[in-house]
């Protein structure tokens, strides 16, 4: 198992601990369980993703740390766009799309604004960032 694999296991393994909260360097950040399905693998997927709550909707960032290719999680979401999340102790059926234009910037800029590492996430790729949208499925 790879170190990151393991450093999420025990993020979630927090949050769902304590009710959708965590400590540590994400005490008082928003943050969300993405379960999606592998693209390829067609095996359950869960991801701890940071996110921007926006009127109804949950956002996310498939910045990486800045890694220079795409999150494996935003692929699988592009991929099958329907997917779940956990939010503190509810679970929420999702539809996601990818911001793009106005819309993305919008949301680009207030992360970065919120979350000032975002921004140290974009100098470190040369790649633009995308910003997916995930709408309750009523």
């Amino acid at each position: 198992m790879s170190d990151i694999n393991a450093w999420n296991e025990k993020l979630i393994e927090g949050f769902r601990a304590e009710g959708g909260r965590v400590g540590g360097n994400f005490e008082g950040v928003p943050l969300l369980i993405l379960h999606t399905i592998g693209a390829r693998s067609g095996e359950a997927r869960e991801n701890p993703l940071v996110y921007l709550p926006i009127d109804d909707v949950f956002v996310v960032f498939a910045s990486g740390g800045g890694a220079p290719r795409h999150p494996d999680w935003y692929l699988n979401l592009v991929a099958i766009p329907e997917a779940a999340i956990e939010v503190g102790t509810d679970i929420v059926e999702v539809k996601a799309r990818v911001a793009e234009g106005d819309e993305r910037e919008r949301y680009w800029d207030l992360q970065k604004r919120t979350i000032p590492a975002f921004e140290e996430h974009e100098l470190r790729t040369e790649r633009k960032i995308p910003v997916v949208v995930l709408e309750p499925v009523l």
